[in-house]
């Protein structure tokens, strides 16, 4: 299977499954355009050499010189031979045996807080408490946790502990002795933890920012961009704005930081230009930017809507071609869905098997209760016990087992399959009903992501092969 697309003049391939990438001229994209229609997801050395050339000849007579076509697909055939062009996707069947992998427990969100000292219109979070009673985790449910992942994680050296919330710093004094605990243990147990923390900012001091640079492996921090935009639906309990009172916290965190942080904004209906809002927060000076679409009840009068698609994916164009550049004039910023490793990783079992929700990865209660998720907690059918008596309720982990990017029937023509592994379990649930669903507006954004990162991943080999000649 290939995907071809034309974006900022550029004329791009990409061979689904091998994850090769060719940039063409506008003569190979017709033949490539041909071909896929007529080979689809099979693979071109099921076909007589000789006759599909004529075919080719034959339906492009016209468009394309003959000799340019024979010549065009000798290179065809030999990408091919090498699994570089209309490869197989051998990962199919091997797909349950991946996902496996995944069984053991490596990454825990600990919610130290079901409390929140802001009031943000969209929270999924119920305004921090999750739709129940407002608590904050002590300090022996905290160890607890920790020990429940270094006993549920054989084999693994390499930890994940993320302080969420609500607002984890609203028990800040716990975070630190649980940071404190968790190092006391590397040691004797052989596991390395690594620690993150998400904070809406508001109590953000000079303790906190050198803790963080200390002890933080990351730090996401929330803005979803101008005060306009941000001021919308992010308040006060008060009722009042919450920009002026963060901004310079975290330009004052960025700037003693320098990296291994996140500014996380969310857009809505609000802001559907929200490139706008991005590129604001660059000009405040941060480096390393998130901005994720909202997900909530379709009758909420913020919620996204399948009409606005179109809009959506030219803000992420525009996006794109701006980061281009203010590389080029050497004033970058990065942005998460951009960041693909196009030569390294992540690995064949992780493009598959997705982010491990329920399986590597899991969320704990302030009571001790875990669940497959942040996203998943208060959701009373989707528990999958707690601390005390570990997994009780093992059939909703089944759930998730099954999946991968294969279970979803969706993803199966899908270009992007191996970039977002079928996509968020939790958004899928919530907009359809079933974790193995498929999110249809988060779907189609996500693929406009991935050809944005492709279309900058080649501008950036083409000029550099420019400057080198």
């Amino acid at each position: 299977m290939i995907h071809l697309y034309e974006l900022n003049g550029y004329n791009i391939v990409l061979d689904v499954n091998s994850g090769c990438i060719h940039e063409v001229d506008k003569e190979t994209y017709a033949v490539l355009e041909f071909l896929r229609d007529k080979i689809g997801e099979g693979i071109i050395f099921d076909y007589d050499k000789e006759n599909l050339v004529a075919e080719v000849k034959e339906a492009l007579a016209g468009k394309v010189a003959e000799a340019d076509i024979q010549e065009i697909m000798e290179d065809v055939f030999e990408l091919s031979d090498m699994g570089q062009l209309f490869s197989e996707d051998v990962f199919k069947p091997l797909a349950d045996e991946l996902k496996m992998r995944q069984s053991v427990l490596k990454a825990m969100c600990l919610h130290v807080a079901h409390a929140c000292n802001m009031d943000c219109e969209y929270c999924f979070a119920g305004k921090g408490e999750y739709h129940g009673e407002a608590g904050l985790m002590s300090y022996e449910t905290g160890a607890r946790a920790i020990e429940y992942l270094i006993e549920n994680s054989p084999g693994r050296r390499n930890l994940e502990v993320d302080f969420f919330g609500g607002e984890p710093l609203l028990n800040w004094e716990v975070v630190k002795k649980l940071v404190a605990y968790g190092r006391s243990r590397e040691e004797e147990t052989g596991k390395n933890f690594r620690f993150t923390l998400t904070t809406n900012g508001l109590l953000l001091d000079d303790e906190v920012i050198d803790f963080c640079n200390r002890e933080m492996g990351n730090v996401v921090i929330s803005l979803d961009g101008s005060p306009e935009t941000n001021d919308r639906m992010r308040h006060t309990k008060e009722g009042g704005g919450t920009y002026d009172l963060i901004v310079d916290k975290f330009k004052k965190f960025a700037e003693k930081r320098g990296g291994d942080y996140y500014m996380r904004g969310t857009y809505t209906r609000n802001n559907l230009h929200f490139a706008e809002d991005i590129f604001h927060m660059a000009d405040l000076g941060f480096k390393e930017l998130s901005m994720e679409p909202v997900v909530a009840p379709p009758e909420a009068p913020y919620a996204l809507k399948d009409e606005d698609s179109d809009v959506l994916e030219r803000e992420y164009e525009k996006l794109a071609l701006e980061m281009i550049k203010r590389r080029d004039e050497g004033r970058p910023f990065s942005f998460y869905h951009y960041t693909i490793d196009f030569e390294g990783g992540p690995c064949i079992a992780k493009r598959i098997s997705g982010c491990g929700v329920g399986t590597e990865y899991v969320a704990v209660t302030p009571e001790g209760d875990i669940y497959p998720c942040h996203q998943f907690v208060g959701d009373e059918k989707f528990i999958l016990g707690n601390l005390s008596e570990g997994i009780t309720h093992p059939e909703v982990r089944e759930q998730f087992e099954k999946c991968n990017v294969y279970s979803h029937e969706e993803c199966g023509d899908c270009f992007a399959r191996l970039y977002c592994s079928g996509g968020c379990a939790a958004n899928a649930y919530h907009s359809t009903g079933s974790v193995t669903g498929v999110y249809g507006l988060g779907c189609d954004l996500h693929k406009k992501r991935i050809e944005c990162a492709v279309m900058m991943k080649v501008d950036k080999e083409r000029k550099r092969n420019r400057v080198n000649v």
